[in-house]
């Protein structure tokens, strides 16, 4: 027989640092004691009950502080430092569970993006508090991510926005909604609200603010009941004549573009690491399966059909791997994101997630169908990201319009 060779967890990546390694280890374990039997449990639960009190989910978010990740921590790290780092994570987290895990990743969204405009008041004001992204409209969708338009349709129009601000003086004054698909949304305590501004001849893409969700006259909807990433709560956000002071502003009209791109350049690749994640909590899964399971009178990994089938998913893994951590750390150090490398990343890595999911769920064969075992969640959890954070046909759309020059038409 050949030689085994032992690989660390981040496959073929390069060698971490001292710290990396430590950031990893804490991490992983993490993920293993804490991630992972939570998630399995919050996806039994009904999508109130996942979020009530004395879920368990929030056993994971108070332990997870623990781990000294905060936004105001990476911040103070060298760039590329910084990008390692948060791709350790993410795809760590993941690997434990997507929805848990991804519901404390998005909770650093309005910090995050607090930090990525140098508004410092409210990197403090949302640090460590539960937060999510509020930008999708049920009439609109990704659209919203479109401030130039390049998604539309030849005389396509994108009609009236559903959440609109306007700016009086010294404060800022919301009404409209939100779509339900804003991860973290019902659990959250801030929130990164990207809408319309109001100008005298309508309104426009737009404007974006950290809004307190305790202010006066913001209400939710209820919990999603999804397929899958059921321990990422996702809702409504509805706006009745909110006002928030104008130093809650991380851009206005003349910013808005580069902002969203900026915003959605980030949230993407780091997508693409948790689902990484999420790819590789299959495989491995199927790897250990193969060597248990016995069918012809011999553990199946001896059926060469078998070794082909799991070292092309191993193959897929590290392939999205690459990729994506090749894509945040080009984003985080170069002068502007590449959008269309986060997208490609993205969609990449989901895809990956999915394919791999399902083919583990077949080499586990009956037992696979079972919630006894973990391939039938991690399948469900893999199929919600082909449309987490965009779904991936749009994303192709807008990453192909990046691609075009101008110059050469």
């Amino acid at each position: 027989m050949s030689q085994y060779i032992h690989l660390p967890i981040s496959g073929l990546e390069p060698p971490l640092n001292e710290i990396e390694a430590a950031l990893q280890d804490s991490a992983h374990s993490f993920a293993k004691d804490v991630l992972r039997p939570i998630g399995a449990e919050v996806d039994t639960l009904s999508p109130e009950t996942a979020i009530a009190p004395e879920s368990p989910l929030w056993q994971a978010v108070e332990q997870a502080k623990t781990l000294g990740a905060s936004v105001t921590l990476l911040a103070e790290l060298e760039p590329l430092d910084r990008a390692r780092f948060a791709a350790i994570i993410s795809e760590e987290y993941a690997w434990g569970d997507a929805g848990v895990g991804g519901l404390i990743l998005i909770s650093q969204m309005p910090a995050l993006f607090s930090v990525m405009v140098g508004n410092s008041a409210m990197v403090e004001l949302c640090d460590g508090r539960p937060g999510c992204w509020a930008i999708t409209e049920s009439d609109h969708g990704t659209d919203m991510l479109d401030a130039e338009g390049s998604l539309a349709a030849v005389d396509g129009s994108y009609g009236p926005a559903n959440c609109v601000a306007r700016i009086e003086g010294d404060k800022i004054v919301i009404n409209g909604q939100k779509s339900a698909w804003i991860s973290g949304a019902i659990t959250a305590e801030v929130c990164a609200l990207c809408c319309h501004v109001e100008d005298g001849a309508g309104s426009r893409p737009g404007l974006a603010m950290i809004v307190p969700l305790d202010a006066k006259g913001v209400s939710r909807g209820k919990p999603l009941d999804k397929i899958g990433l059921r321990g990422m709560n996702q809702g409504e956000l509805f706006f009745d004549n909110v006002e928030v002071p104008m130093a809650n502003l991380l851009a206005g009209p003349d910013s808005y573009s580069e902002f969203v791109h900026n915003c959605w350049a980030s949230v993407n690749a780091h997508v693409a690491c948790m689902f990484v994640g999420v790819a590789r909590a299959a495989y491995e899964h199927a790897l250990a399966y193969a060597h248990e399971r016995k069918q012809g009178g011999t553990p199946i990994i001896q059926h060469q059909n078998v070794r082909s089938r799991i070292f092309h998913m191993f193959r897929k893994v590290e392939a999205a791997r690459a990729l994506a951590r090749r894509v945040v750390e080009y984003n985080e150090t170069a002068p502007m994101p590449a959008l269309q490398g986060s997208m490609a990343a993205k969609v990449t890595s989901t895809q990956t997630a999915f394919e791999v999911a399902s083919e583990a769920l077949q080499i586990f064969g009956g037992y696979g169908l079972t919630k006894d075992y973990p391939m039938e969640k991690l399948l469900r959890d893999a199929r919600a990201g082909l449309i987490l954070d965009g779904c991936n046909e749009i994303l192709a759309i807008k990453a192909g319009s990046l691609l075009t020059n101008p110059e050469l038409l």
